[in-house]
């Protein structure tokens, strides 16, 4: 059976961050996931994670103002002070709080910059969070962002992405593959996750459309737990999807679709 994350952003959200720890535990999940950390101290969701037997599978390096709309700044060739200041942020969270990767969200093309000079920024920046993430024992992830959710977001497909994972080079830089994100852009679910799996550090749920849980919409999750599973995945599947009424009313998909 695949071992699922809960997603702390998404999932849960009726309750505070904090108490979510152990509504993900009384739900069945023995791992949680979420975007950011730093609004909280480390040692507070530490202690959630031993009380409530909880392993962190990952969380992101900081992207920005995110309630201004940013999505990540790697690809910003005038933040890179700042986004080596977050890798640092990012490794001593992961590091306190037992994660073995973090994801990079590269953000969005920013308005004005040649395209060369955004590329060029992002590679060089993804490889200086790759090296001293990799120096500190942890991976780093990128992640394709459809572009209906996200419009501008600079990375979309799964073959660009690893076409820049590829680019910059380092063996401990894999691709975050979210299948809701994957479905809307691109399709390919089965095929791709056989092809690429070796590429492929983590993988996410939502259905589509709506991006709620998994059987509510055109998605053959039956089929892909199964087909993971037939390819030995060995990874979590981070449950990142918006509940149609509420987290514990809809859970009941994990006993339909994942046996």
């Amino acid at each position: 059976m695949p071992r699922f994350a809960a997603n702390l952003t998404m999932l849960f959200t009726e309750f505070p961050f904090l108490d979510r720890f152990e509504r993900a535990a009384r739900a069945g999940f023995k791992g949680v996931e979420f975007l950011f950390p730093y609004a909280f101290q480390a040692r507070d969701i530490q202690a959630r994670l031993e009380q409530f037997d909880l392993q962190l599978v990952l969380h992101n390096l900081p992207a920005g103002d995110w309630d201004a709309g940013e999505r990540g700044i790697a690809c910003h060739p005038d933040r890179g002070a700042e986004f080596r200041a977050g890798v640092e942020r990012a490794i001593d969270y992961a590091k306190a709080l037992g994660a073995p990767q973090l994801n990079c969200l590269v953000g969005k093309r920013p308005a004005g910059i040649p395209d060369d000079v955004s590329r060029a920024t992002l590679v060089e920046n993804l490889y200086h969070a790759s090296q001293r993430l990799k120096q500190e024992g942890l991976r780093l992830l990128i992640e394709p962002i459809n572009a209906f959710d996200i419009p501008g977001f600079y990375l979309n497909r799964t073959d660009d992405a690893l076409a820049l994972i590829e680019e910059v080079g380092g063996d401990n830089l894999f691709l975050q593959y979210d299948i809701y994100h994957a479905q809307r852009t691109e399709g390919e679910l089965a095929q791709t996750l056989r092809k690429h799996l070796g590429r492929i550090g983590h993988v996410q749920i939502a259905d589509n459309p709506g991006r709620n849980e998994p059987g509510s919409g055109e998605i053959n999750f039956p089929f892909l737990f199964g087909h993971l599973d037939r390819l030995d995945y060995a990874g979590w599947i981070g449950c990142e999807y918006k509940p149609a009424v509420s987290t514990e009313l809809g859970l009941g998909w994990i006993e339909r679709l994942a046996k």
